[in-house]
């Protein structure tokens, strides 16, 4: 399970099993409200009774910034397909693919940010921290140090 490593050990699956669980419903809604509150947006940036409620800056800047929700949050999600895949024992799924790993972090420009609804920021600023939540992970998994609750696991399992 651990990138650079062909097996997994059998101690690790149900944390980490849940774990993706959780982390991909989790994501999965992230990216419905992210498409939810950059269409709204978007949609407040529309010619309104004649007049234009917004300026083509702001929607070009909402754009980017959609574009780099959106991308940290389908890598997040490919990321946790593939580790789930692994988990499985899918044989197409292995340690050293390039959707093993999370890759670099795609960041917000806050300042840009700023000119967005409350909303949309803590959209945004949810994406981030999730990203940097699935990063640690992925590191945790790849340290050869075994963390306490994977330690009782196998300590439990061994007694049975």
């Amino acid at each position: 399970m651990f990138r650079g490593q062909t097996h997994i050990r059998t101690a690790d699956l149900p944390v980490q099993r849940a774990q993706v669980e959780n982390l991909y419903v989790e994501a999965m809604l992230l990216a419905d409200e992210a498409h939810a509150a950059f269409a709204t947006q978007r949609d407040l940036g529309r010619i309104e009774g004649g007049q234009r409620t917004r300026d083509a800056l702001f929607l070009i800047d909402l754009a980017c910034e959609s574009l780099k929700t959106t991308t940290r949050l389908m890598h997040i999600i490919a990321w946790l397909l593939h580790r789930r895949a692994m988990i499985a024992g899918d044989p197409g799924a292995a340690a050293n693919d390039s959707a093993a790993g999370i890759g670099d972090p795609v960041a917000a420009d806050w300042d840009i940010c700023a000119s967005f609804d409350e909303s949309t920021r803590r959209i945004i600023a949810a994406s981030e921290r999730l990203f940097e939540r699935v990063a640690m992970l992925e590191t945790g998994w790849d340290a050869p140090a075994v963390a306490p609750v994977q330690q009782l696991l196998a300590q439990l399992e061994a007694r049975l």
